[in-house]
């Protein structure tokens, strides 16, 4: 019977070892909110480099209004050590390719699979390229994503491109908490819905269906 890793615990042991040593890191950013309580605890033992790569999100109008306020939050988020941005173009062609066959899977299924495997893949390949010590994600301070299969799809990356992988689970510790007091704090705006357009279509079926059961009580 296998035991179930603790990513957390795992950051934890692996930033101890670190010993005053600042490592660089490549860390794929999802969106401001998820980034705020990430690089609030990352950035006081590494040097961050932000890659925001995320074709999933639709519309374009959604993507730079995302990119806009991360790079708000990088201007006004206090940090121990330097964090900068890797430009990166808007792609939405690459997540139509890779969704393919899986239009009708479920929020968490196959699809979001690709996804997370899409974006990780460009941050390790980014990692490789700028000359990065570690890559990582924000994508595990969401209650709503898997963060056991991130860092297996991680995992597999660090062997592929030869960069290590840093693992985490950013939610615990209460990280996903500290997200949402910074966005409070700082005005972020807060989407509701992942970014592509299938979860876009999944939140406006369950507020039609809430719509429609308000309505019946009356």
């Amino acid at each position: 019977m296998s035991c179930k890793r603790n990513y957390s615990k795992e950051l934890e042991r692996l930033i101890a070892g670190l010993k005053g040593r600042v490592p660089t890191l490549l860390l794929h950013a999802c969106c401001a909110p998820c980034s705020s309580a990430s690089l609030e605890y990352l950035s006081r033992y590494f040097s961050i480099s932000l890659l925001y790569y995320n074709p999933n999100i639709s519309p374009i109008a959604e993507y730079g209004k995302r990119l806009e306020e991360l790079q708000r939050l990088l201007r006004e988020l206090p940090a121990e050590h330097p964090i900068g941005i890797i430009p990166c173009e808007y792609r939405g062609e690459d997540f139509a390719k890779i969704s393919v066959g899986l239009e009708g899977e479920p929020e968490g299924g196959a699809r979001c699979m690709a996804c997370y495997r899409l974006r990780l893949e460009e941050a390790a390949k980014a990692a490789k390229e700028h000359g990065l010590e570690y890559f990582t994600t924000t994508l595990t301070i969401s209650p709503l994503k898997n963060a056991g299969a991130i860092n297996r799809i991680g995992e597999e990356l660090s062997v592929k491109y030869g960069v290590k992988h840093l693992p985490s689970d950013l939610k615990k510790r209460e990280g996903y908490k500290r997200s949402i007091e910074l966005s409070r704090e700082y005005g972020l705006y807060r989407q509701n819905y992942c970014g592509c357009v299938y979860s876009k279509e999944e939140r406006d079926r369950r507020m039609e269906e809430r719509t429609d059961k308000l309505a019946g009580k009356l």
